[in-house]
């Protein structure tokens, strides 16, 4: 049973959107994944946001661009957490997008991450499981250890062989 749904409105999200998969799998969460347009197909998508929470989704992850009511419409529909990304886009950069996610009206929130923030909103998501879920919580808190420990180990490269050969190096 998926824990965590990722939708997005365009196949031509999916490098974004996998990046939510990739650490939600690392994490060892379940979920589900598809591509749903609230615009072209909306009774698909009335079905899919109505029937989430018995399919056993917690969170959703809504991936958009330029409008991108999709985040929007599942935060109308399902009762639970939903997370937007918004898309960098052609036109504006994707701050379109981020306008259309984060001004939702009263009432009807969306959590919303960064443009094109797809592993942020995988972690998000996780922490949202993670609230009522001990092993998850620990898997989070080796996961920031993790990222703690890559960074000290850089800073400690960088000051044995200083910035220029640490930059020459990270061009190669």
């Amino acid at each position: 049973m998926a824990k965590v749904s990722i939708v997005m409105g365009s196949d031509s999200d999916m490098p974004v959107m996998a990046q939510a998969a990739e650490i939600l799998e690392k994490l060892g969460v379940d979920f589900e994944i598809t591509v749903i347009s609230a615009h072209r197909e909306p009774d698909v998508f009335f079905e899919y946001a109505r029937t989430a929470e018995a399919r056993g989704v917690k969170v959703i992850i809504a991936g958009a661009g330029k409008a991108a009511h999709l985040p929007g419409m599942c935060a109308a529909l399902f009762p639970m957490p939903v997370i937007g990304i918004p898309m960098k886009t052609s036109d504006l950069g994707g701050v379109d997008s981020l306008y259309s996610i984060v001004q939702m009206p009263s009432g009807v929130p969306v959590a919303t991450v960064a443009i094109n923030g797809g592993t942020n909103a995988g972690i998000l998501a996780a922490k949202i499981l993670a609230a009522s879920d001990e092993e998850l919580l620990k898997k989070l808190k080796d996961y920031s250890e993790n990222l703690k420990n890559e960074v000290v180990k850089k800073a400690e490269k960088l000051d044995q062989i200083g910035y220029k050969e640490y930059t020459a190096q990270m061009k190669k």
